[in-house]
This record gives C-alpha cells, structure tokens and sequence, in this order.
C-alpha cells in the first residue's frame, strides 16, 4: 500500500500536541530500522533515559489495557462520526 507524504503529514497535523513526541521518536526509528521490532526486539532496546512526559506516566498508571474505539478517536481528535 503506497502511503504519500501527504497523507503522513496530514495524520501528523492531527495529532495531539502530547502525542507528538511519540511520533516524533517512532518515525525517527522506523528511519533508522525499516522493519518492525517484534516484542523480543523491543525488550532488548536499550533506555533512551528521557523522562516520561505526563502522558506517558497517565498511560503507565492507567489499570486499563484495551481502549475504546470512542476514547481513541477522542485521545486522536478524531471525528467520531465518520462512514465507512
């Protein structure tokens, strides 16, 4: 599936500012690795010891481990009443 840069940075222009930064440090290590890391591969990375944003310390706190398509698109800034 060919993905334009457009369409990248579209999904970028969308993010919320607190998510960012995640993307920001995903994109740079997919420039570096163009394949996936499986779980084993992530275990073994070493720390980058940059302090957690208070997202990241919310979403470490959080006792949930599924969220809803609502609250993703909500967290997303998402329309939620799109038509497939």
């Amino acid at each position: 599936m060919a993905i334009s840069n457009k369409e990248l940075v579209e999904l970028i222009n969308q993010l919320p500012q607190s998510a960012k930064k995640s993307a920001y440090d995903y994109l740079r290590f997919l420039t570096i690795s163009h394949t996936r890391p499986d779980w084993h591969g992530i275990i073994e990375l070493e720390s980058d010891e940059t302090p957690l944003s208070k997202e990241e310390e919310r979403q470490l706190k959080c006792n949930s481990e599924f969220v809803s398509w609502e609250e993703a698109l909500n967290e997303l800034n998402l329309p939620a009443d799109t038509k497939s």
